[in-house]
């Protein structure tokens, strides 16, 4: 029995080898395919997400407007005219300042707001608490054609049109409920312990807060002041009805001023859609490294 037993579990130890190497080649096989198919996805999505960019600055380097009709052409004709045209005899200037101002602006408020909403709402029970969160989302719902209105006639009563705080007060209504949600499902996923912990040390629940909880969501944080930044940065409508002076003009409005009735200067707004897009590549360079974690951290708990 003992030798039957032995002579088994050597047949068996033997086998397993010659079915091993098998194996291990197919595995190895599929490995090498999906790795090869996901680098092609990925490849084909980053041509696909970076043609859009490249052919806004080939556009741009044309020197004639209607160079967008015949693309091939520009090859052999490219020049940076129409940037040194935007720089000098422009306003270009003038409309970064507002538009810096405008999305600073909004994003340090913004933030600020949304951070303690969403921290209150995390950490404290209060009535209604749930409804009230709701009531943040409802007012995403609806289109800027039916808020115009209303915000314009507030403004006017505070004496707010033509003026960068009003505009920045418009656009903080659109951002704070969103940055709320998020940096709400951000503070879930810090633990209790430490509110605690800062209470037996003698904090109020404020410095709780802003010396305890802002340093450990900062890439929450960073998120937020991403999205405010971008929504401030380049919308057109609230702009262009609460701004009245030329020179308060923010860029996305003083792109419009090349395009007239009758015509459209392609040239020229390619070339300043380039440059608009430069404050927002830098500032995007400054959060990435808390961005990704801030997008998916907010979502594994509550």
């Amino acid at each position: 029995m003992s030798t039957t037993t032995v002579e088994t579990s050597a047949d068996v130890t033997g086998q397993r080898p010659a079915a091993g190497p098998g194996k291990g080649r197919d595995r190895g096989r599929r490995g090498v395919l999906t790795s090869l198919a996901s680098h092609g996805v990925l490849t084909a999505a980053c041509l696909i997400a970076l043609f859009p960019i490249a052919w806004l600055v080939y556009l741009s380097l044309g020197p004639d407007k209607d160079d967008y009709l015949h693309p091939g052409r520009i090859w052999s004709k490219m020049t940076l005219d129409n940037y040194s045209f935007v720089l000098q005899n422009t306003n270009f200037f003038d409309w970064l300042k507002s538009s810096l101002i405008v999305s600073l602006g909004t994003t340090v408020i913004g933030v600020l707001i949304a951070a303690t909403t969403g921290y209150a709402v995390s950490r404290m029970r209060f009535p209604a608490y749930r409804k009230f969160m709701w009531v943040l989302l409802v007012t995403q719902m609806f289109p800027v054609a039916v808020l115009m209105v209303p915000m314009y006639q507030i403004l006017s009563d505070l004496q707010l049109i033509d003026t960068y705080l009003g505009l920045i007060l418009v656009y903080c209504s659109t951002a704070v409920p969103y940055c709320a949600w998020l940096l709400k499902g951000y503070f879930d996923t810090i633990p209790f312990e430490i509110d605690e912990a800062g209470r037996v040390d003698g904090l109020s629940p404020f410095g709780t807060f802003a010396r305890l909880i802002l340093p450990l969501a900062k890439p929450g944080l960073a998120v937020a002041a991403f999205y405010s930044f971008i929504t401030a940065f380049g919308e057109v409508a609230f702009a262009t009805t609460f701004l009245l002076d030329d020179e308060k003009y923010t860029l996305a409005v003083g792109l419009q001023s090349f395009v007239s009735e009758h015509d459209a200067q392609r040239n020229l707004m390619a070339a300043t859609a380039v440059l608009i897009a430069i404050p927002v590549s830098a500032f995007f360079y400054l959060v990435q490294k808390n961005l990704v974690a801030g997008l998916t951290a907010g979502g594994t708990k509550g």
